[in-house]
């Protein structure tokens, strides 16, 4: 699979690298955080969020919005679902990781995504990038199997158990958007192969993509 960098052209498409924040001391942080076989997501962590750069990422990137710090770790090589938010989200690497993404204005109307149409970016350690709310996401992906660690930001309370019952038709097409949330501030749509929990929308198309291969 072809790899660009965050810093290619082609992924303003998508987001921006954020130049105008220092994150040491959040990558330094990371570095303590665990790094499981599999993949591991915490949406809010205390001694993140302790730290603070949390009221300056707050200030500067999220117009002075409550914000969250958790983060994404582990072992991945594969897209498996893609999701979106109402909301950007900044990934903070500490190690390199491969984001894969794509535009949700290439979502079909009955929600069904083609994955040939997603591109990959290396997010080097130590960037922070913005991923816009129309980007299509998920777990990052290491490099050359190796683990990773990314802080994951989002506005606070992404990412949370639901309190409401929404319409879900599993592994069918609808035209009511409300099947594809998963959590709060969360919709997703998986691939057949993405080992996903029962009653999750599989309307990914294609190939479950490998940036090993």
């Amino acid at each position: 699979m072809k790899i660009l960098s965050v810093k290619d052209p082609a992924f303003r498409r998508y987001g921006r690298v954020i130049r105008n924040v220092d994150m040491t001391e959040l990558v330094e942080a990371m570095k303590k955080t665990p790094v499981p076989e599999g993949v591991v997501y915490e949406p809010g962590v205390e001694e993140l969020e302790a730290l603070p750069v949390k009221k300056v990422i707050s200030d500067v990137c999220y117009g002075e919005m409550p914000i969250q710090i958790g983060y994404c770790n582990g072992h991945n090589s594969k897209l498996n679902a893609v999701e979106y938010h109402r909301s950007s989200e900044i990934n903070v690497a500490a190690t390199d990781a491969i984001l894969i993404l794509g535009a949700l204005q290439d979502v079909e109307e009955d929600f069904t995504y083609d994955t040939a149409k997603m591109e990959a970016f290396l997010l080097p350690a130590g960037t922070a990038a913005e991923v816009y709310a129309t980007t299509l996401h998920y777990a990052p992906c290491g490099v050359d199997g190796k683990g990773f660690q990314v802080a994951i930001v989002l506005p606070k309370g992404t990412n949370y158990p639901l309190e409401t019952v929404h319409t879900r038709a599993a592994g069918t097409a609808t035209d009511n958007e409300d099947c594809l949330i998963t959590a709060t501030n969360k919709w997703l749509i998986g691939h057949e192969e993405g080992g996903l929990d029962a009653g999750s929308f599989l309307g990914l198309k294609g190939k479950n993509l490998d940036v090993d291969e």
